[in-house]
């Protein structure tokens, strides 16, 4: 756990370690507040109960003499203005303490989610190929509060707690050595022994929470996604019973944990009032009377009163740090994984495309012990061409593409931009010239204009650019009809709109881009014959520098092709032009 905290503390940016710092300090200040405040029982009910021996105490003559005060009754009143006066001010120090650790703690938690996001979404291609999207969300949405709520301010919590325990026990030491080690040891058997027998079903109980959380958030994906599915197979019970066992087990371990880490106080209550009571009546049975010990058995009643709470809490803190470890290790694990990070927005240094992309026998496999699915494959691509892409399911066409748009990097060879190899370290520049339109669009629940304009702040689209590409998509009619044209809401994944009206808002989202290289990978499958042809000789038809790449479920859409290339078991097999390569 150490190691993880220092890992958790690396993280930390400088502005956030200062105000840890601070709030440490305060921590300092609100713990010696305590004391003061315990420390003015004492003189404060000596007052009450013996007024003349307080009166006489050397160390209160300098407040005598600057008060004027002729005689011990005036004490009265400036003895208890300033116990209430301690007394508040020292409320007031925990309450601002409180206040800063829940918001530093959660400030610290917008930083941890945004940097866990950041490094998901800057990770490579593969890297989310072979992730489950599940249990990245249950890390951004759940595993990071976790670690917020049950061990980044837990542990400011435990700070403190045991700062204000060690202050307050220090102050009852010197009131009383012997009854002091009594609740010291008492109270330090009772939660040592909880320690001992807790800690690893605390872990347990952790390590439940986090693998039901990842299982819980998969059944919910799995449900909502296959809901069309499920609603025609009647198959809702089977998703229910997943999601029940799942919540259940989670929740179970959740309440183990709680019941661990509330259950010590009321046995250290119990504790404590048989320890004051036998501390009570030993004193009692002294010649000197109860009277003289009121004062001491005052500052020890309230001791323990401020003792209580920061045990227990000290205790919470530490119950609430383990069971959280396993969510503390999935972030700091997915943290530590290599991402790509790059600032896509800066620094922008174009890559010079005039003459043509050249892949030069490049090979690829997903891993070591995997077969090749492109092996010394050669292919030149002019710019401006129009080139169809075939091959059976498998053959390696969308590897192909995946390379082209640097979202695969190859084992062998390379591609090259006019004579300039694309590599690790400009790869993302040459994506803005790339525009990729899949066989299934993915939309945002937003409008329209925002769909066609993916990416960009609404404030920034350029509505005159929209309409234009909506019409080279041959989507414009029909958006007019809507009641809100363009800023019709599509619903979650366009559920609102036709497949061939989704493709083709995706279609007008590469023409929005303005690239010189657009990829259709099975884009037009949901549009009829005729509107697939009409959409095709728009784009061909747009700018006769731009390349176009298609990947076509019908050999028809290919037909205006300039060359066809079929990619056939991992290697370039025929090509030529469309009567060329196609058998009729």
């Amino acid at each position: 756990m150490k190691n993880k905290l220092k890992d958790l503390w690396r993280l930390l940016s400088f502005r956030r370690r200062k105000q840890v710092v601070l709030v440490s300090i305060l921590m300092i200040i609100s713990s010696i507040g305590e004391v003061v405040s315990i420390g003015s029982v004492l003189p404060f009910l000596g007052m009450l109960t013996m007024p003349e021996k307080v009166y006489s105490n050397e160390f209160v003559q300098p407040i005598i003499r600057f008060l004027e005060i002729e005689s011990s009754s005036g004490l009265a009143f400036p003895l208890t203005a300033a116990f209430v006066f301690i007394a508040l001010v020292s409320g007031v120090l925990r309450l601002l303490l409180l206040w800063s650790q829940t918001r530093l703690s959660h400030a610290i938690g917008v930083d941890l989610g945004h940097k866990v996001y950041h490094h998901m979404l800057y990770q490579s291609y593969v890297k989310h190929t072979k992730s489950n999207s599940s249990e990245t969300i249950a890390i951004i949405v759940q595993k990071v509060n976790d670690v917020v709520g049950q061990i980044i301010f837990p542990l400011m919590l435990l700070s403190g707690s045991i700062l204000i325990f060690t202050m307050v026990f220090l102050t009852l030491f010197i009131v009383n050595i012997n009854v002091a080690l009594g609740i010291f040891i008492g109270f330090g058997m009772v939660y040592t022994t909880i320690l001992l027998f807790t800690k690893r079903k605390l872990l347990r109980n952790g390590e439940s929470i986090s693998c039901m959380a990842n299982k819980r958030i998969k059944v919910l994906q799995e449900g909502l996604n296959g809901i069309r599915d499920i609603l025609i197979d009647g198959t809702q019970e089977v998703y229910l019973k997943k999601y029940h066992s799942a919540d259940l087990t989670m929740r179970n371990a959740r309440a183990s944990t709680q019941f661990i880490s509330a259950s010590p106080r009321y046995i250290i209550e119990t504790l404590s009032i048989v320890l004051i009571s036998i501390f009570a009546y030993n004193i009692s049975m002294t010649s000197d009377g109860i009277i003289n010990i009121i004062p001491i058995l005052g500052v020890f009643i309230i001791g323990v009163q401020r003792l209580l709470p920061a045990l227990q809490q000290g205790y919470s803190s530490w119950s609430s740090m383990r069971s959280a470890q396993a969510s503390l290790n999935d972030m700091l694990y997915l943290l530590n994984q290599p991402s790509n990070v790059h600032t896509r927005g800066m620094n922008f240094i174009p890559i010079s495309f005039k003459k043509n992309i050249h892949i030069s026998s490049i090979s690829f496999r997903y891993t070591a012990n995997s077969d090749w699915i492109l092996h010394d494959f050669e292919l030149t691509i002019p710019k401006g061409a129009y080139v169809g892409i075939i091959g059976s399911t498998g053959s390696g066409k969308s590897t192909l593409l995946d390379i082209i748009m640097g979202l695969l990097k190859p084992a062998k060879g390379g591609m090259y931009i006019d004579n300039v190899l694309i590599n690790k370290d400009n790869y993302h520049h040459w994506q803005h010239s790339i525009a990729h339109v899949p066989q299934t669009i993915y939309l945002t629940d937003s409008s329209i204009i925002e769909n066609i304009a993916f990416g960009v702040s609404p404030e920034k689209i350029d509505y005159s650019l929209v309409l234009e590409v909506a019409q080279q998509a041959q989507i414009s009619d029909e958006i007019e009809l809507f009641q809100d044209k363009y800023e019709t809401l599509v619903g979650e994944q366009g559920v609102r709109l036709s497949g061939g009206q989704r493709q083709r808002i995706g279609i007008a989202r590469a023409l929005y881009k303005k690239a010189d290289v657009i990829i259709f990978d099975e884009a037009t499958s949901a549009l009829d014959t005729n509107t697939e042809k009409s959409v095709m000789r728009a784009i061909k038809n747009i700018n006769q520098d731009v390349t176009i790449l298609i990947v076509a479920h019908r050999l028809t859409t290919l037909e205006n092709c300039d060359f066809l290339i079929e990619v056939d078991k991992g290697k370039v097999g025929k090509k030529g032009s469309y009567v060329e390569i196609v058998d009729f």
